[in-house]
């Protein structure tokens, strides 16, 4: 892992789970950590309920794009942080891999996204203490 470690966060659709991931992540490591994200199934747009959610804790993520997962980006990132995507995520030797079980946001409403969102600040904020440990 280099000075400025990067992770990739990987759902199916790369619209809710991956992006909200993503966007704590950025909010809360600054420029110390290079943020990635991706879908094997990539959706048109990122979920309405997520961008809510996100907006309500003072995260904008409205100019996110949901991308295809690719080869080259999974093969150059330190940390691979997949959330439901199964078989369709590649497997690198020598990475560091993280499976987060948590609920699809797809199709929900924000009652249901806010706890999906605070889970996800959870295990980032443990993440980031694991990529980032104290001098």
């Amino acid at each position: 892992m280099s000075d400025k470690p990067s992770v990739l966060f990987v759902c199916v659709h790369n619209a809710g789970r991956s992006q909200m991931a993503a966007g704590w992540l950025r909010h809360l490591a600054g420029d110390t950590v290079e943020v990635r994200s991706a879908g094997s199934a990539p959706a048109d747009r990122i979920n309405p309920a997520a961008v809510e959610a996100m907006r309500e804790v003072g995260i904008d993520i409205t100019h996110q794009t949901p991308r295809l997962l690719e080869y080259a980006t999974a093969e150059s990132s330190d940390v691979i942080v997949t959330m439901g995507c199964g078989d369709a995520c590649p497997v690198f030797p020598g990475k560091r891999y993280e499976d987060w079980k948590l609920e699809d946001p797809a199709g929900k409403g924000i009652e249901a996204v806010r706890p999906i969102r605070d889970e996800i600040r959870a295990r980032v904020v443990k993440l980031l203490a694991e990529l980032r440990p104290t001098t």
